[in-house]
């Protein structure tokens, strides 16, 4: 009986059409499962969509369906895009499907039972865009995570007794190291255990659009509540549970590995065996934000280079667990240089001279011993490095037995052997062959999980008949390439790429298909008309004006929020003696470094309010566009620091 690998990604939120950030995650998830299935595992993936909250609500009223119309077309558009990349999702799960309905009910009892769900009344600020509860917030204050306004919201709810687990949770890092990981993550959440935790809102009463809590009208539950049952609910009744693997980005990992665990905990239900929390993609050194407009999609990308060159680019350039960056040169300049130029022209050169100088048959010889050792010790690194998803590592070691070949053929040169005709020639040149075909074979199986649809062709072309995922890449070794065998036919597998031709034709469905997804959720395109007018406002009085005190201030300093990915606190000289403290949600727009030394527009005389423990004493002024990044207000005049705004 095969032994269960149960994988999964997160459930993706349906305020948004799928981009490159889920299709980053889902790949890699989709690489793991092949190589787990070739080391013999029955792997199976999970992924889905979570679909309720007040923010699903809000989006079909944009465009006039009802909320489950709404999810219906967004989840169409996850499954399609997984289809289209080719991703082997075996379990794509609704969060609107009665089946996970009770499943989350049965969680929700069974907490009950144990003694850690009561009621209790909620009045606070609540941020609808991460349907997060802030707690120590004013009414207006923004999200600690996102930076936008937060909401006043006072209702009865369900608590679940998070305070309890803080002892447990803590013993479960300590036990089990492996249970978060990169290490930089794990010491954030435990950071943050440690600092006490508080009971926490699993049910909403001021919405509809939720799974209801049964008995308990109005109440239907939370977001994390109910999104995070998913992974069992998927898999119910299949012997799958727990879960091996949970990958997931690195904002929710507090999500994951701390209320996750607790549920289970409070449920008597066993624990996922692993969370891996991985960075974000940033566009050209940019975090990608819809609020920027800089979201990439993988659609225009498959359609132009294809699927496995996004899927090596994602697992070769980006080191797993960090922050990596995107770009379309170096995705074409990638391709080119190690798809096209690396493995393909091996390939192509390998198989022509086997055809060529040995009738098309692979050659009977031992191989080169030098080769034959550099590529044992290539497959056990691949293996490691798999095994802990270093996996820009394991391809690294890949590439490198693929150079170490083609400089092998370049010094024995074949192509002058089979001139000389003579019988040491002869059995240098298959030697030599035959240790390139072997090299080839062996990347080839290794590649498997990154290339399916390219190395396919390749042990075609080598003459296999049987599905190269049915080889156990645990009992690879040198040698196991039969002499004798025939080739099939050859064709080029990476055909070069004129980049600017390519590119340019990426960026062109980039932006159709960016607009094609903005109808689909009721937003304008990233980019706006020039002459696009903005909603009018109430109007005020002059009186009204004069009570904002807007002055000149010049930043003296600048740092990123720890833990906050919108959020810049400054130090601002307002000519009052002490410079001021402001925390302002303009990092995704500018760089700390960019704000030191220039004069920007503060309000003063507002009401000073905490964020993120800081308190931010004024606001910064800045010009915004629908679906643009903030820009900082100024002066094409020199204006003396303390200066008021009249």
């Amino acid at each position: 009986m095969q032994t269960k690998y149960y994988l999964t990604t997160p459930i993706y939120y349906v305020n948004a059409a799928p981009h490159i950030g889920h299709a980053y995650t889902t790949i890699v998830a989709d690489a793991i499962k092949r190589f787990k299935t070739m080391q013999g595992y029955r792997a199976v993936l999970t992924t889905g969509s979570d679909e309720h909250g007040v923010n699903v609500e809000r989006a079909a009223q944009r465009v006039g369906k009802s909320p489950k119309e709404y999810c219906d077309v967004i989840a169409a558009e996850f499954q399609k895009q997984w289809e289209l990349l080719g991703l082997g999702v075996d379990r794509f799960q609704r969060t609107t499907s009665p089946q996970h309905a009770r499943v989350v009910q049965d969680l929700f009892e069974r907490c009950r039972r144990n003694g850690y769900i009561y009621k209790g009344s909620y009045t606070g600020q609540y941020c609808i865009y991460d349907n997060l509860y802030v707690n120590d917030a004013k009414p207006g204050d923004p999200c600690p995570d996102c930076g936008r306004p937060t909401e006043t919201i006072t209702e009865q709810n369900f608590f679940f007794k998070l305070s309890a687990f803080q002892d447990r949770l803590l013993a479960l890092y300590r036990e089990r190291p492996e249970f978060i990981q990169p290490e930089t993550r794990r010491n954030e959440v435990i950071a943050f255990v440690k600092e006490g935790l508080k009971d926490l809102s699993i049910t909403r009463t001021n919405i509809t659009w939720g799974i209801p809590v049964v008995g308990e009208a109005p109440h239907v539950f939370y977001v994390w509540f109910d999104a995070l049952s998913t992974y069992m609910s998927a898999v119910e009744g299949e012997d799958l549970w727990p879960a091996d693997l949970h990958l997931i980005g690195k904002e929710i990992v507090r999500f994951h590995a701390i209320y996750w665990p607790a549920f289970l905990m409070g449920a008597d239900l066993p624990l996922p065996k692993r969370i891996f929390a991985h960075g974000w993609l940033l566009f050209e050194e940019s975090k990608m934000s819809k609020s920027r407009g800089n979201i990439v999609r993988p659609e225009p990308i498959r359609r132009v280079v294809g699927t496995d060159c996004l899927r090596y680019f994602l697992l070769r350039e980006v080191v797993f667990g960090q922050d990596g960056s995107f770009s379309y040169d170096a995705l074409v300049g990638r391709y080119n240089s190690d798809l096209a130029n690396g493995l393909g022209n091996l390939a192509s050169r390998t198989l022509t001279m086997i055809q060529n100088y040995c009738g098309g048959q692979i050659p009977a010889a031992g191989g080169d011993a030098a080769l034959a050792q550099l590529a044992g010790q290539t497959v056990s690194g691949f293996l490691a490095a798999f095994e802990n998803f270093e996996f820009s590592k394991g391809l690294e070691a890949v590439w490198a037995l693929l150079s170490a070949t083609d400089k092998h053929i370049v010094e024995q040169a074949p192509w002058a052997l089979v001139k000389n005709g003579d019988a040491a020639s002869l059995a240098k040149l298959h030697s030599t062959l035959y240790s390139a075909a072997e090299v080839l074979r062996i990347a080839t199986v290794l590649l498997a999980p990154v290339l399916p649809d390219s190395t396919a062709r390749i042990w075609a072309q080598l003459g296999f008949q049987e599905p190269l995922e049915s080889v156990r890449i645990n009992d690879l070794r040198w040698g196991q390439l039969t002499p004798g065998q025939r080739i099939g036919e050859i064709a080029p597998v990476f055909p070069r790429i004129e980049a600017p031709k390519a590119i340019a034709e990426m960026r062109h469905l980039e932006e159709e298909e960016s607009a094609r997804q903005a109808a689909l959720v009721g937003k304008a395109p990233a980019v706006q008309p020039a002459a696009a007018a903005a909603e009018p406002l109430a109007t005020i009085t002059i009186d009204d004006f004069a009570k904002i005190d807007m002055r000149v201030g010049l930043v003296l300093e600048a740092q990123l929020v720890k833990g906050a990915s919108k959020l810049i606190q400054l130090k601002v000289d307002l000519a009052e003696g002490e410079p001021r403290t402001l925390v302002a949600g303009i990092a995704e727009a500018y760089q700390p470094e960019q704000l030191v030394g220039r004069k920007v527009v503060i309000v003063v005389n507002l009401e000073p309010r905490k964020v993120r423990g800081i308190t931010s004493n004024g606001m910064i002024v800045a010009a915004s566009i629908e679906g643009g990044k903030p820009v900082l207000a100024g002066f094409l005049e020199d204006i003396p620091i303390g200066a008021r705004l009249k």
